[in-house]
């Protein structure tokens, strides 16, 4: 070959490969073709399908009753553990001596008096006046309008802490020296306390009156 050959052929190789350079290039900038993507279900679907185990025959028992068995639970013995300090106090308690309870002696009773000692005021004229009504016995008038009737008389008992005296008192209202004479209207009646004479005393618009004491 030539030296003119040789060159000739150097060229078109290289246009050749020019050519083909750009072919590539030109072949890399068109669209490529989608590829559809594997389903990973479908796999798994085209797999062997897993053989079940074999099912067993259940185990031979009794028949069940016909009707529920009641069962009672069984509960445990509770056991309480006793402080030590506890069980000496109570071996102490058993080995001291027993204590008597002494019986309350009854109480004394109150002393019967056999007259009465009375105070009384008007409030209208201020006078006053102390005098005796005998249990069970005639009424005394004060003022020659209040009638005074004792029923019972008594003196505190010597185990009681307040001593003092109590009278049973009927109270009458019965004006004297009127033309029209009236039945006696009873005012009051109940216990006196001579420790007490504001709250168990007789109260009246002219009249005050309240037990004083008690006479033999």
């Amino acid at each position: 070959m030539t030296l003119r050959g040789s060159i000739l052929a150097g060229v078109t190789a290289a246009a050749l490969l020019a050519s083909g350079a750009v072919l590539a290039s030109a072949l890399n900038d068109l669209p490529q073709d989608a590829v559809p993507i594997q389903d990973p279900t479908a796999a798994l679907n085209s797999q062997t399908p897993v053989q079940a185990p074999p099912i067993e025959p259940a185990p031979e028992a009794a028949p069940a009753p016909a009707s529920p068995i009641a069962v009672t639970p069984v509960t445990p013995p509770i056991v309480i553990a006793e402080a030590e300090g506890k069980q000496d106090e109570e071996e102490k308690a058993d080995d001291a001596p027993v204590k008597r309870v002494e019986t309350p002696a009854a109480p004394a009773r109150r002393q019967r008096r056999r007259v009465a000692i009375v105070e009384a005021i008007d409030k209208i004229t201020a006078e006053s006046m102390r005098f005796e009504v005998e249990v069970g016995g005639r009424p005394v008038r004060f003022q020659r309008t209040l009638i005074f009737t004792a029923r019972a008389c008594e003196v505190s008992a010597p185990d009681e802490q307040v001593s003092d005296a109590v009278a049973y008192l009927e109270v009458s209202l019965q004006p004297r020296g009127v033309i029209q004479v009236n039945e006696p209207r009873q005012i009051f009646r109940g216990w006196m306390f001579a420790s007490s004479p504001a709250v168990s005393g007789l109260q009246h618009p002219i009249y005050d009156a309240w037990i004083v004491g008690c006479k033999a």
